[in-house]
């Protein structure tokens, strides 16, 4: 199927020359974009979307999250908490989780990435409690089909509980054999590295505080022995940090240096407390800057310039709801510009930057190659947006309105792999109402469980 994008006020390629091109057209073949340029002829039949005074962009990429999380916004036991108590409390929450929770938690959190601009997201699930089957991720991969999300899914673990002096609950946590055996599963499964792939499976133990040097080791030898990536959190707080000095007497960076945990085929979450040669350290991995839920927890505020200047790959990501609480992808990039001035000043990036790094910056985290970048022969993962509100009158550069306007984050349109899947801020693939009401029914009767048990 043939699909023409006519007239485009502008599309912001990201391509190696940061070319922005003014009123072009960009013909879509199937999966891949065929040819962008000015009153392109196209074969009867083909699909026609005038699009003039829009603005196109290669879909934003979300390089971590936890989409189970949706289901636990907005709990009073758990607000205005640091990282370690917020965790604690809610992992008496989570050890409830069913795989229908899974499912819907999933189709909630990628509703809301696809109508605010996100065309691939990853998930970390590393939450497998002991009364539940362990295909949870495998309810991830089947909401990301029918929602029609490209989706990295990673598999989450932890393996070292209470017990052991890690912080979650033993009733969450799984033997190391358990977590590998599953992990092969997965990438045998649904481990695609084809050009396009619409499923990708990496590896992610949860963090220095609930897994073992044991399981990080061993995580590491099958990712590359598979050709799947690393994923983890990292260097998020302080605690964390006296958690790493205590346990290991190496700080996080060092840990992950010691357990030959960096290079091209690693990325981490938050990354806030290292110092500049741990960030030199950390040259060629990638790193997923999480605004929202690092303000919203107190964790601080990631050197997002400096771990740039030291060679390391930075993304953008919204990062699990209860931490957030949203998925807005679109109010992540603003926030992300926010603290990113907040931090640097006059030597910020700019909005141009931004938007970079939450398109082809995600890409390239993740280790892809076909997406992020509008060109001839990429993936035509395309975000329309339309400017012409009042929100936006008396803006002179369309991309500094994109990132600092604005009364809504709900685009135009958004088209993953070639298939229009949000058109004027509606999803077309599912009925969001009918999954609001089954989502939130879900959640409220995992609430009241907990709450009847304590």
């Amino acid at each position: 199927m043939s699909l023409l994008l006519k007239n485009i006020y502008q599309a912001v390629t990201f391509n190696d020359k940061d070319e922005v091109l003014k009123e072009v057209d960009i013909l879509v073949n199937g999966r891949k974009i065929e040819s962008i340029g000015k009153n392109l002829t196209v074969e009867e039949g083909t699909e026609i979307i005038d699009c003039t005074g829009l603005l196109a962009l290669p879909g934003f990429v979300n390089t971590h999250h936890h989409l189970y999380q949706t289901l636990f916004r907005g709990i009073q036991e758990v607000q205005e908490m640091p990282l370690f108590p917020w965790l604690t409390g809610l992992y008496e929450f989570w050890k409830h989780l069913t795989p229908e929770a899974v499912y819907y938690g999933a189709l909630v959190g990628f509703s809301e990435l696809l109508r605010t601009g996100c065309t691939t997201s990853m998930d970390h699930h590393y939450v497998f409690p002991k009364n539940q089957p362990s295909t949870l991720i495998d309810e991830q991969i089947k909401a990301a089909s029918e929602i029609g999300i490209r989706f990295h899914a990673t598999r989450g673990s932890m393996s070292r509980g209470k017990s052991e002096g890690g912080l979650p609950p033993d009733s969450v946590v799984q033997s190391s054999d358990e977590i590998l055996e599953d992990s092969e599963r997965l990438i045998d499964k649904y481990h695609d590295n084809s050009k396009f792939a619409m499923h990708r499976i990496a590896l992610a133990p949860c963090s220095p505080f609930s897994v073992t040097k044991e399981l990080m080791v061993e995580s590491r030898d099958l990712a590359r022995k598979k050709g799947v990536m690393l994923h983890t959190h990292l260097a998020e707080t302080k605690d964390e940090e006296q958690f790493c000095l205590d346990m290991y007497g190496r700080r996080p960076v060092e840990l992950m240096v010691d357990l030959g945990w960096t290079g091209p085929d690693v990325w981490f979450a938050h990354v806030i407390h290292l110092n500049l040669e741990e960030m030199k350290m950390l040259k060629g991995s990638g790193v997923a800057h999480c605004p929202s839920s690092n303000m919203k927890l107190s964790s601080g505020i990631c050197p997002t310039n400096d771990l740039i200047n030291a060679g390391v790959k930075l993304s953008i990501a919204v990062d699990g709801s209860a931490s957030n609480d949203g998925s807005n992808m679109w109010e992540e990039i603003r926030r992300a510009y926010l603290l990113n001035h907040l931090k640097y000043g006059y030597d910020g990036l700019n909005a141009y930057d931004i938007l970079k790094l939450a398109t082809r910056g995600g890409a390239e985290v993740l280790g892809r190659d076909d997406i992020g970048i509008l060109k001839e022969d990429m993936a035509a993962d395309i975000v329309l947006f339309d400017l012409n509100d009042i929100a936006y009158a008396g803006c002179h550069d369309p991309l500094v309105g994109l990132v600092t306007c604005g009364n809504t984050s709900l685009v135009k349109m958004t088209i993953v792999n070639g298939k229009v899947v949000v058109k004027d801020g509606n999803l077309l693939t599912i009925d969001t109402e009918k999954i609001r009401l089954e989502a939130h029914k879900i959640a409220s009767d995992l609430i009241k469980l907990q709450r009847s048990l304590s």
